[in-house]
């Protein structure tokens, strides 16, 4: 149990459990996550910086958000993002028993399905901690988990964009997954807007290092 709850933050702990940190890739190409979507500013907002970038993300989005949404999801799928699940709703899968954790993915598949006809295949758990039968399910559901070998922390109530923008891109190589946040829902309030604001630095230090943004395969 202990080693399925510090897999996101130790890379041996995760290597252990065969839950991928990062990707492979043949050229110079890191993805761009976003958890906890869709949300009615975020999202937008999101959507239209890495329109101006031409870049591409996967969204991580949360079921019982994709079905007061609906739109937001078609809206992803058709600007070429990988829509991804997070879960139907955001409960820490230690919490929860095996069952409920089945009935909490299923739900969130369908939701991501009637949204936008669409058929998620990557998963990240909320707070990236899977419970053994949680990671059990997503594998016999076909799902890749995914978790992240950078992140900006941009749920910090007290954070700055500057910040968020130097931890997701310190020491970024080719191969890393950076996780960030479009939403506010299960964070600090507001904290999508700093999130956004970081972005557009974010989007041109890859540039800068000849990093492109690419979908997981």
């Amino acid at each position: 149990m202990v080693r399925h709850a510090l897999a996101p933050v130790f890379a041996s702990a995760a290597a252990a459990l065969d839950i991928p940190r990062t990707i492979s890739t043949d050229g110079p190409g890191v993805v761009l996550t976003f958890d906890d979507g869709p949300h009615p500013e975020g999202t937008p907002a999101v959507l239209e910086a890495l329109a101006r970038a031409d870049a591409h993300a996967t969204f991580f989005l949360v079921g019982e958000q994709v079905q007061r949404r609906p739109a937001l999801v078609a809206e992803i799928a058709a600007a070429g993002h990988a829509v991804a699940l997070h879960g139907y709703r955001h409960r820490l899968q230690l919490r929860l028993g095996g069952s409920d954790v089945r009935a909490d993915i299923e739900r969130g598949l369908e939701s991501i399905r009637e949204a936008a006809g669409v058929e998620a295949t990557w998963h990240r758990p909320p707070y990236g901690i899977y419970s053994p039968a949680g990671l059990k399910f997503v594998r016999q559901a076909g799902l890749h988990p995914l978790l992240w070998s950078r992140w900006g922390k941009d749920w910090r109530k007290f954070t700055t964009p500057s910040r968020i923008a130097a931890r997701a891109t310190r020491e970024i190589g080719a191969g890393d997954v950076i996780l960030l946040h479009d939403a506010d829902f299960y964070s600090a309030k507001d904290s999508h807007r700093r999130t956004v604001q970081a972005l557009k630095t974010i989007l041109s230090r890859l540039s800068h290092a000849g990093l492109d943004t690419v979908l997981p395969d």
